[in-house]
């Protein structure tokens, strides 16, 4: 996003009963299962959700003891836990078909470790990380915004909270910020769409989101009634993988900055941490959100790439949007890599990724989340590497 002048930016959000975050759900999901059993399984798993039907595809190795049936079993609850029991999804009617398969072995020779070779690359691509100075929690905040209010929602009815009665699990929000040299000043629309019983009216249904929706904005930030947009085609009865067949990995955009920053397109939910397109994702927005914590910039966009089955990577990029308060960036980049290894190895075991931590990523975005270090999630938002930073460039 620009710094200078006056313009709109929108970011988008989706609940976790949208039909691709239902898939990502249950890849991640199955990812967690094998690593509960063993840190180092592998698992490429993508998951396909429609009428009545899910499926499961990809590529494992681990434990013999984890069977189709466990697996379909735990996608089942993963069903269940989102809220799904109606006439075209349900938890305890969907058919679920297993089709995973062994690791392919020309993928593993070149990934595992042997005798003088270190781990590898688990694919070749591009990877980037991004933090910012608009909210605390050092993300961008129209999506920021767009997933508070579908988690406040989300909460809400999980909660049985009276005030969402009849509103069901898919959602989908939308929010568009004014910016004023780069820093953003109020929202000029809201769009929200919900899944909701028969029978619900579109006004009742605004009427309710309204202070949810303006009390997870900035105080002054709602836009006027006419720029709140509320199931725009006037019904949402008809939702989740019934009225709309969901994929894995189709939502990766939702899932890191919102469109403020580059996405190498690599997809995280169903890959074990072998995968680059996951692990070093999550470590690029942990070094960002380090520097911009640090105080060295108020922006930064990282980029890492990889060679399938080359332990490091091939190139380290920087980018501080010109907010970097007299910081070179090359030299900014050889401090983070005496910080923290970015071979393979190095991140999963700097960010302890080798635990069935995955499933709470699968909605509401992968960045910009609080780590809890009793359950071991979300280690990549930690600041810890503030003092190291400060310290290479001379900041108290």
């Amino acid at each position: 996003m620009r710094d200078k002048g006056e313009y709109l930016f929108t970011s988008e959000s989706v609940s976790e009963g949208h039909p691709d975050k239902v898939a990502d759900r249950i890849s991640d999901t199955v990812l967690d299962t094998f690593l509960a059993a063993d840190p180092y399984a592998r698992v490429a798993c993508e998951t396909l959700v429609t009428t009545n039907r899910i499926v499961l595809a990809g590529e494992v190795r681990g434990p013999d003891t984890i069977t189709a049936e466990e697996l379909m079993h735990n996608a089942r609850m993963a069903v269940r836990d989102i809220g799904y029991d109606q006439s075209g999804f349900s938890w305890k009617t969907a058919d679920i078909a297993c089709h995973l398969h062994a690791q392919s072995a020309d993928i593993a020779v070149g990934v595992d470790a042997a005798g003088n070779k270190d781990e590898g690359a688990g694919d070749q691509g591009i990877m980037f990380g991004y933090a910012c100075t608009e909210t605390p929690e050092l993300m961008p905040a129209p999506l920021y915004y767009a997933h508070l209010v579908l988690r406040r929602v989300s909460e809400m009815r999980r909660n049985h909270d009276k005030l969402v009665e009849g509103l069901l699990p898919d959602a989908k929000s939308q929010v568009t910020l004014r910016y004023v040299d780069g820093k953003p000043v109020g929202a000029t629309s809201v769009v929200v769409s919900t899944q909701h019983v028969e029978g619900m009216e579109q006004a009742e249904i605004k009427r309710l989101l309204w202070p949810i929706v303006e009390s997870s904005l900035p105080k002054g930030w709602m836009p006027p009634e006419k720029e709140f947009y509320v199931n725009p085609t006037g019904t949402f009865v008809i939702g989740g993988p019934d009225g709309d067949c969901g994929l894995t990995g189709r939502k990766i955009i939702v899932d890191t900055y919102g469109g403020a920053a580059p996405h190498g397109g690599g997809a995280f939910s169903g890959k074990d941490p072998t995968k680059v397109d996951r692990s070093a994702a999550y470590a690029a927005r942990y070094l960002a959100k380090n520097v911009v914590a640090a105080g060295l910039a108020e922006k930064c966009t990282i980029q890492v790439s990889y060679a399938i089955g080359v332990s490091h990577p091939l190139s380290v990029y920087f980018d501080l949007h010109g907010t970097g308060r007299d910081i070179d960036e090359e030299k900014l980049a050889a401090v983070v890599q005496e910080l923290m290894d970015l071979r393979p190895r190095g991140i999963r075991e700097h960010l302890h990724m080798n635990r069935p931590i995955y499933v709470p990523t699968s909605a509401y975005g992968h960045f910009g989340r609080v780590p809890d270090e009793e359950k071991g999630t979300f280690t990549w938002e930690r600041t810890d590497l503030v003092p190291a930073l400060k310290q290479a460039f001379g900041r108290r």
